[in-house]
């Protein structure tokens, strides 16, 4: 039976190189993308490296766009086996709490929290009819209150309140809802893909798209006995 994996904000950085490294997997990769032109050629490419790929509209702030989505992923596959909720924003004004535009903190959660939190809730019926469904929220280590506390740690340097504190809403999400779904074979992680050289993390980052991805996509292809309800890097558990 074919395995689904929808993952938002695909088209580019490191959402695009999860939905690579699933395709490579096996599965089929549904490419969310704002842009249906840039989604469509996304998937071209995919297709002619042998990845099983469709692109599928998806605006995660606006609820028309993903109930669209929804509406065409339970269609046309009657059940999603995988959701990577990838996309996300540093917005325009973003800053230390002293400095940062109310309008990019608004920004910051429309996006990055309440657009996963509609999309999620949009997509859990045919997320329902897997046998075996795995939910990966991309996260940060700029979000754990234990990093960013520390004043030996680089985090604590870093001043996007609108960033951190959307991501740390996210993880907050990811817990909340891995109890909601404990024991339905449901299994809900949060990603941190470290600082990769993206539009978002900075060309000068010193980790490749693909070596960011490669920790979403072991949580998006746990086992049964897999984890619920945690933050996880390449190294390992995150604390919160």
């Amino acid at each position: 039976m074919n395995t689904v994996a929808l993952i938002t904000g695909a088209t580019k950085g490191i959402g695009r190189e999860i939905a690579r490294q699933l395709g490579e997997a096996g599965y089929i990769v549904l490419i969310g993308a704002r842009d249906p032109a840039r989604g469509e050629a996304v998937a071209k490419e995919f297709v002619a490296d042998g990845i099983k790929a469709a692109a599928v509209q998806l605006e995660v702030t606006d609820p028309a766009s993903i109930r669209a989505a929804a509406a065409r992923i339970a269609a046309e596959h009657g059940k999603l086996d995988v959701l990577v909720n990838n996309a996300a924003i540093i917005p325009a004004g973003d800053g230390g709490v002293s400095e940062v535009a109310a309008s990019a903190l608004r920004a910051a959660f429309e996006t990055n929290v309440i657009g996963l939190v509609e999309v999620t809730a949009a997509l859990l019926p045919v997320l329902r009819k897997s046998t075996a469904a795995r939910i990966v929220n991309l996260s940060s280590s700029l979000a754990s209150f234990t990093q960013v506390g520390d004043p030996a740690s680089r985090m604590s340097t870093v001043r996007t309140l609108g960033y951190n504190s959307s991501k740390a809403a996210v993880n907050m999400v990811t817990v909340m809802l891995a109890n909601e779904l404990r024991g339905t074979g449901i299994l809900v992680n949060a990603a941190d893909p470290g600082n990769c050289a993206t539009d978002m993390g900075g060309w000068d980052a010193p980790r490749t798209p693909a070596e960011g991805a490669a920790v979403a996509v072991r949580l998006a292809t746990l086992g049964p006995d897999g984890p619920t309800g945690e933050s996880h890097a390449e190294s390992g558990r995150l604390p919160w």
